[in-house]
């Protein structure tokens, strides 16, 4: 995402562990609405255990109202650093997935029992950016995301048979689709005249792998009559969104973000066979687009069905939630089994049978 820094618009990347401080030291906060782990801080409180980029594991908590562990910093109530043997420094790889949901099942699920806990292992997703989908690499990772998941549905069905009321959710968060070649989108701005130059902050290009917001400053807005026609015109353009479109896409319209962008694809598939070819907006913030490998970050329909397994908490073993939903349905569900309010969310919690 862009920011204006004082010094005009600059894109940054959500990914390293300082992002949570910019955030905060250029807007005054950091997430507009409260996080599980801030609505149950007085009910049972919130553990995270992470082994993905320190910026998504920290939004998880940013304001510190639980425990967050990673390997870049662990923090406890109040941000407040974890230094001694609780903070636990693994590699950022399926071994060390392995090695965090070991540690969650016998913290999370047994010393510490907060109301409400979370495992977020990097894998497939670490892999998948740096191999070919479908290869015998991108296999070997998913095949210990299994192993993980099903140490937890253990451990779960254990406390589960001994009167416990956990309710697993096992989830991605997204999928991935072929990158098939890379758009130069800043590049081309400039070279239409809409942009002053490539590290300008006139106009700001935030890549999103398979996608990419602009953002615009005050004196660049009156750009946006020609910027939109130019941006359909791409080849390598799907979809174009702007003012109340961006709505659509959960964006808010009274900020510096004027448009949001996503990549043409298709479903053919790769070497392995798996569909989904995309292509990807060039990112210099990222090292995790390559040609040939996957990514995410558009509306290609293989990295925008997810799934979500439920088990316990009231839902039927072997039934199918059949209504449309998504994952800001997740939170409500969680706060409805544990007996707490989900108001003011976009949400709503899904049916157990």
């Amino acid at each position: 995402m862009a920011l204006d820094d004082g010094n005009g618009l600059q894109a940054y990347s959500v990914g390293p562990a300082e992002f949570r401080d910019k955030l905060r030291a250029v807007t005054g906060e950091t997430l507009r609405v409260p996080t599980l782990s801030e609505r149950l801080k007085d009910f049972g409180g919130g553990m995270i255990y992470s082994n993905v980029s320190p910026g998504a594991a920290y939004f998880h908590d940013p304001d510190g109202y639980g425990y967050v562990f990673h390997r870049s910093g662990s923090f406890g109530p109040g941000l407040t650093p974890i230094t001694d043997h609780r903070h636990q420094v693994i590699s950022h790889d399926k071994e060390g997935d392995l090695e965090l949901t070991k540690r969650f099942c016998k913290e999370a699920l047994g010393e510490y029992e907060p109301a409400y806990s979370v495992l977020w292992i990097c894998d497939p997703d670490h892999t998948q950016h740096a191999t070919q989908l479908g290869s015998p690499e991108h296999l070997d990772a998913l095949a210990v995301a299994d192993q993980c998941a099903g140490m937890v549905f253990d451990r779960v069905q254990d406390l589960n048979a001994n009167g416990e009321d956990i309710l697993l959710l096992i989830g991605s968060d997204h999928g991935h689709e072929t990158v098939g070649s890379v758009l130069a989108l800043n590049d081309l701005l400039v070279e239409a005249g809409l942009k002053d130059g490539p590290d300008t902050r006139d106009v700001v290009v935030a890549s999103n792998g398979l996608s990419a917001n602009i953002y615009l400053s005050e004196e660049a807005r009156p750009r946006l009559p020609e910027l939109l026609p130019f941006l359909w015109g791409l080849d390598d353009i799907d979809q174009v969104f702007a003012g109340e479109n961006l709505r659509r896409l959960g964006h808010r319209t009274d900020t510096a973000l004027a448009v949001a962008v996503t990549t043409k694809r298709s479903d053919d598939a790769n070497a392995y066979g798996i569909p989904g070819i995309s292509i990807a907006v060039q990112d210099p913030l990222h090292k995790d687009t390559n040609l040939g490998c996957g990514q995410h970050g558009g509306l290609g329909p293989f990295e925008q069905n997810p799934f979500l397994l439920a088990v316990g908490g009231g839902f039927s073993a072997n039934s199918i939630y059949r209504d449309e939903t998504s994952a800001v349905d997740i939170a409500p569900t969680v706060l409805r089994h544990l007996g707490q309010s989900w108001g003011g969310m976009d949400g709503a919690p899904m049916d157990q049978n």
